[in-house]
């Protein structure tokens, strides 16, 4: 097989070796972690800590907005499937309720670098609703002239202006959900968006100068071939986009209701879907784009690559980002965020969300307040998923520890990666290689104290 990186042996062996289910550490601990015993108080308490305090890190503001027209059969996002657009107005004014609440709370300390809008489809929202919501958020945050402001968009939903009117609210950063663009994968998804959408959409971006244009794909869905992928991603390398986001489909019908529409006996083998993956890889780098980390790739000169280079990159719930750790904040039903050393999960519905902040209480639901031992795991698990060095001298000095005499079950079971290849390990620092890129989920999760412990999710494969 050629291998999908450069200069670097990379065989099916290796791969099914260490092609294992685990977790995306976007946090850790991970969400399904998450527990009922940490309430409101609990993120009140650390709210007042934060206000309490100076030099804190500055904010990451997350709104999840779930409203979608249609059903898109693959989706696991927690959604509304509405036509009714004037069910907005009223969770306008909720997300209104909640900031009020949060920023009473959070004193005056209110710099925030990044704004991501999720969903659901964000776009679903018109241009003044969007406006009104921007307004809001203005009002209770203080976003620094540079601050990244990102909006997830589906095509469908791009009309004209719509892309003038987003970079005249401030936002510019996007991302686009691609998926597929065979008519047969769109037709057994449910989703039907034409090549020349997407392509007008990422024109007429670029038009409105938007700083970065993401687009995902997903591979592993129902009519998918090694040939009609190759297909999506020629189209897609033609459309030339910032970024690519390149996701593993995990078909979980019994978790996610919209899957049971999917026909299995549609979805591509185990094989076909690797075959898919190292087909992919290699295509995006024979194209000039650089593979970040995990299913991400971007442009040589995009910002993400220009942290993974200089070390500065970063993970947190939205994947990838180039700012330095921020504490989140998150608004909407089913929002997570993450303050000092804790995290908080809000409600799912829209119901319990607008019953709690009727009662003028903040709607979590669930949350984590992390240890010692969480916060030194975290770091590792991170600085591994961005393929930096685990500098053992400056854990030793920050933790006041023995890192081989506190990790010694941990470096012995690393010495399987450190054989294969996969990473370096010296008196100075842990080193993830080049081809240990594809591997640092595997690889991070040997520092994950609660994987031996029961969890009712079920985890993707690591490729």
């Amino acid at each position: 097989m050629t291998s999908p990186l450069p200069d670097i042996e990379l065989s099916e062996e290796l791969i099914r070796k260490f092609d294992k289910l685990g977790p995306r550490y976007t946090s850790y601990p991970t969400a399904d972690r998450f527990h009922a015993g940490f309430t409101e108080q609990s993120y009140l308490d650390h709210l007042a800590q934060r206000a309490g305090k100076p030099g804190n890190p500055p904010l990451s503001i997350y709104v999840h907005l779930p409203f979608c027209e249609s059903l898109c059969y693959f989706c696991a996002c927690n959604k509304i499937i509405t036509k009714e657009h004037g069910r907005v107005a009223e969770y306008l004014r909720y997300l209104d309720k909640e900031m009020a609440l949060v920023a009473a709370r959070i004193g005056p300390d209110r710099k925030a670098v990044q704004l991501h809008l999720g969903g659901g489809t964000p776009t679903f929202f018109t241009a003044d609703e969007l406006g009104q919501l921007m307004a809001m958020l203005r009002q209770y945050f203080d976003f620094t002239p540079d601050a990244e402001l990102g909006v997830e968009i589906d095509p469908r939903t791009v009309g004209e202006g719509t892309l003038a009117m987003l970079a005249g609210l401030g936002f510019n950063r996007n991302s686009f959900g691609v998926q597929d663009f065979d008519p047969a994968v769109q037709q057994a998804v449910n989703r039907i968006q034409p090549l020349e959408m997407v392509e007008k959409a990422v024109e007429e971006s670029r038009k409105a100068n938007f700083q970065s244009i993401n687009a995902d794909l997903i591979y592993g869905l129902p009519k998918q071939t090694l040939q009609s992928f190759g297909r999506t991603l020629d189209s897609l390398i033609r459309v030339a986009p910032d970024r690519i986001a390149l996701y593993n489909y995990a078909h979980l019908p019994r978790r996610f209701k919209a899957q049971r529409l999917i026909v299995e006996a549609d979805l591509p083998s185990a094989e076909e879907r690797l075959q898919i993956f190292l087909m992919s890889m290699q295509r995006l780098l024979d194209a000039g784009y650089v593979y970040i980390g995990l299913d991400h790739f971007s442009k040589p000169d995009d910002e993400l690559n220009k942290a993974r280079l200089n070390k500065s990159l970063h993970r947190n719930f939205q994947g990838y980002t180039t700012r330095a750790e921020c504490d989140l904040i998150g608004f909407g039903v089913s929002a997570i965020s993450k303050v000092g050393n804790s995290y908080s999960q809000s409600v799912r519905t829209v119901n319990a969300y607008y019953e709690q902040l009727d009662q003028g209480r903040l709607p979590i639901e669930k949350g984590f307040e992390l240890s010692q031992d969480d916060v030194l795991r975290r770091e590792i698990i991170m600085t591994l998923m961005c393929s930096a060095p685990v500098d053992i001298e400056a854990i030793n000095r920050d933790y006041g520890i023995d890192f081989n005499r506190y990790f010694a079950h941990e470096l012995s079971l690393l010495k399987q990666y450190e054989e294969a290849g996969l990473i370096t390990i010296d008196p100075q620092a842990i080193r993830v290689t080049p081809k240990g890129r594809l591997f640092v989920r595997a690889s991070g999760m040997v520092f994950d104290s609660y994987l031996t412990q029961p969890t009712t999710s079920t985890y993707s494969k690591l490729i």
